[in-house]
C-alpha cells in the first residue's frame, strides 16, 4: 500500500505529540513493507531535524519530503498542508492520512482527485488558547471538513467520539496512542546540566502553552514547604510571550529550573529520575508525555478532564482542572508518602505496557486504511 502522511512538522521530531505518532506510525508501516510518504514543514518554528537544506531523504525507509512553508504565526500549518496535498495528489498515493484538524482543510482536494482519506483528530484544536478568532475558525473549518468528507475518522478519547457523533452525526473510530517499554538511565548528562538527582524534582514536560497550565504548576509548587525543584522542560510554539511570563511567575524561586526543548538522551533521563510527573492543562488529546512518563513507571499528576483521566484509569492521582489549590494539595499528599508515589508508578507501568501497544495501533490504521470500519 502507498501512503501519504500530512500534518506533523518534521518526521523524527519529538516537539509534540503529533510528531511523535507520525514518526511511529511511518516507520512501522515502512517495516511491514509499505511505501510511506511523510510531507515535512519547513520553517523556524520546526525545532529539531535536519531536512532544513529542503531536499528529499529517505529514513528508517520512509520517504520524507519537504514542502513549500509560509513561515508565519498561523500561516505555516495552513500553507504546508495545502502544498503537501497538492504535491501527494500528484503521487497518487492509495490513501493520505491527515493528522491534527487545521490541516484536514486541503483534505476536500485529495477527496475530489479520487483519492482514499482518512483523518486523525488530536484533540479539538480550536479550543487551544493560542489561537485568535481567524485561526480558530479556520481550525473549525477542518474539524467540519474531517467529520463531513474523510474516508474514515480516528479520535483518541471517548468524549471526542461522542464529540463528533453529537455536533456532525458522524461515527469515528477511538485508536489510542501508543507507547513502547521504557528502561531507566542514571541521572547523568541532567547532573550535569541543571544538577537533577534521582528524585529530587517533579517534571512537566510539554510545550510552553496556555492550555496545558504550566503557570498553575507554577503557583502550586511555589506554596508547597519542599527541598525538591520543579523542572519546566519544553519550548513554545507560538508563544514566546506566554513564555516570558512562566519565567517572570517563578522568578525569586530558584528551585524552579527552565530546561527548553529536550529530545534524546537528557529526556530519558529527566523521565526516569523524577519524583512525580505533573500534567495540570484544560485541554488535551491523548497526550504522549503522559504515556512516556508512565512507560517509564512515575508517578503521574494530572488535571481530571477526560483525557488524562482515561489514560491514568486509577493508576495516577488527578486533582480538580483549573484549581491551583487541588494540584497543591495533591502535590502536597504525594511529597509526603513516597511509598505512594512508587505503587502508582509500578501500576502506571503495567498499565500501558498492557493497554497501549504500537503493533496494535497500526493494525488497526492499517484495516481502517482498507476501508474496514474496526
Amino acid at each position: 500500500m502507498r501512503i501519504a502522511m500530512i500534518g506533523h512538522k518534521r518526521y523524527g521530531s519529538r516537539e509534540g505529540g503529533v510528531e511523535v505518532v507520525v514518526t511511529e506510525l511511518a516507520r512501522r508501516m515502512a517495516a511491514l513493507g509499505h511505501e510511506v510518504t511523510c510531507y515535512d514543514r519547513s520553517g523556524s518554528d520546526v525545532m529539531t531535524g535536519d531536512a532544513a537544506d529542503g531536499r528529499e531523504r529517505m529514513v528508517d525507509g520512509v520517504r520524507v519530503v519537504p514542502v513549500k512553508t509560509i513561515d508565519k504565526k498561523g500561516l505555516a500549518a495552513l500553507s504546508s498542508s495545502y502544498f503537501a496535498t497538492k504535491m501527494a495528489i500528484k503521487d497518487r498515493p492509495d490513501v493520505i492520512h491527515y493528522h491534527a484538524e487545521g490541516p484536514c482543510v486541503p483534505l476536500a482536494l485529495a477527496k475530489r482527485a479520487g483519492i482514499r482519506t482518512v483523518a486523525t483528530i488530536h484533540g479539538l484544536d480550536w479550543q487551544r488558547a493560542k489561537w485568535g478568532r481567524l485561526a480558530s475558525t479556520y481550525i473549525k473549518m477542518g474539524e467540519k471538513t474531517a467529520a463531513t468528507k474523510a474516508d474514515g475518522l480516528i479520535v483518541l478519547s471517548e468524549g471526542v467520539r461522542h464529540y463528533f457523533a453529537e455536533t456532525y452525526g458522524r461515527e469515528a473510530v477511538f485508536i489510542s496512542n501508543g507507547v513502547d517499554a521504557k528502561g531507566d538511565l542514571p541521572a547523568s548528562v541532567i547532573k550535569e546540566k541543571w544538577n537533577l538527582e534521582k528524585d529530587s524534582y517533579l517534571l512537566y514536560l510539554g510545550r510552553l502553552v496556555p492550555e496545558k497550565r504550566p503557570e498553575l504548576l507554577i503557583e502550586a509548587f511555589r506554596a508547597l514547604d519542599t527541598s525538591k525543584r520543579l523542572v519546566i522542560a519544553g519550548g513554545n510554539s507560538d508563544t514566546s510571550a506566554y513564555e516570558k511570563e512562566l519565567r517572570a511567575a517563578a522568578q525569586g524561586d530558584n528551585r524552579i529550573v527552565f530546561t527548553g526543548f529536550v529530545a534524546g538522551e537528557p529526556l530519558a533521563e529527566l523521565y526516569s529520575n523524577c519524583y512525580a510527573y505533573v500534567l495540570p492543562s484544560d485541554v488535551e488529546g491523548m497526550p504522549m508525555s503522559l504515556l512516556e512518563a508512565m512507560a517509564h513507571g512515575r508517578c503521574c499528576v494530572t488535571s481530571d478532564i477526560p483525557e488524562c483521566a482515561d489514560v491514568l484509569a486509577g493508576n495516577g492521582v488527578t486533582f480538580e482542572k483549573g484549581s491551583a489549590d487541588s494540584l497543591r494539595s495533591a502535590l502536597q499528599d504525594l511529597l509526603a508518602d513516597s511509598d505512594r508515589g512508587r505503587v502508582l508508578g509500578a501500576a502506571a507501568k503495567a498499565h500501558v505496557e498492557k493497554t497501549y501497544n504500537w503493533d496494535s495501533v497500526v493494525e488497526r490504521t492499517l484495516k481502517l486504511y482498507r476501508g474496514s470500519a474496526r
